[in-house]
């Protein structure tokens, strides 16, 4: 098994959203090397998705990109905050949907090779309709479609967002297994809480 030593670590920079570290590592082979790290608490993403299967998604404005890109409902971690939770409250935060269902779906490392974030994956089902209440500085559109649209979206390259594709399929294969296990009369799969 591989393993790089940490022999120093400098914070370079600490933010509302993520540190970030220069660590001095000792490599197997003794010599040492430089790796920058950004250290983040983490978020959750959730695909709700309706009895007639629409889903929603959010359109924002994304700097590092400079564009509006539409992704699932998602939001980082307040420090030690239950990841279910969380996805739980963006959804309501930002669409006004409430799940009353939450499955977990896994989690992933969106960029492991220098970011220690890692996102929690939900799909959320029957759901109720709440009050959306955005955070202050969020700005963003709900836009709701079909769930299978959304996958085409994604098959076609429309929807960058690695959580979102992510979850989207992982939600898609947790639909089709529970489908086939536990049809009701009208095809529909059973879901539990």
């Amino acid at each position: 098994m591989f393993s790089e030593k940490t022999i120093d670590r400098k914070t370079i920079f600490e933010g509302r959203v993520f540190t970030v570290h220069l660590d001095t590592v000792e490599l197997i082979d003794g010599k040492i090397a430089r790796r920058e790290l950004v250290r983040h608490n983490g978020g959750a993403c959730i695909v709700a998705i309706d009895d007639q299967e629409r889903t929603c998604l959010v359109r924002q404005y994304r700097k590092p990109f400079e564009q509006m890109l539409l992704e699932v409902p998602a939001g980082k971690l307040e420090p030690g905050e239950d990841p279910m939770a969380c996805a739980a409250r963006e959804l309501t935060e930002e669409t006004g949907w409430i799940a009353n269902t939450v499955i977990p779906l896994g989690l992933m490392y969106p960029t492991p090779g220098y970011c220690g974030e890692i996102l929690h994956l939900f799909l959320g089902l029957d759901l109720t309709k709440g009050t959306a209440r955005l955070d202050e500085g969020e700005y963003l559109d709900v836009v709701e479609m079909p769930f299978s649209e959304a996958l085409a979206m994604s098959d076609r390259g429309e929807l960058p967002d690695a959580k979102t594709q992510m979850a989207l399929f992982k939600a898609q294969r947790y639909l089709e297994s529970t489908h086939h296990q536990h049809p009701d009369r009208e095809g529909h799969s059973q879901q539990h809480a």
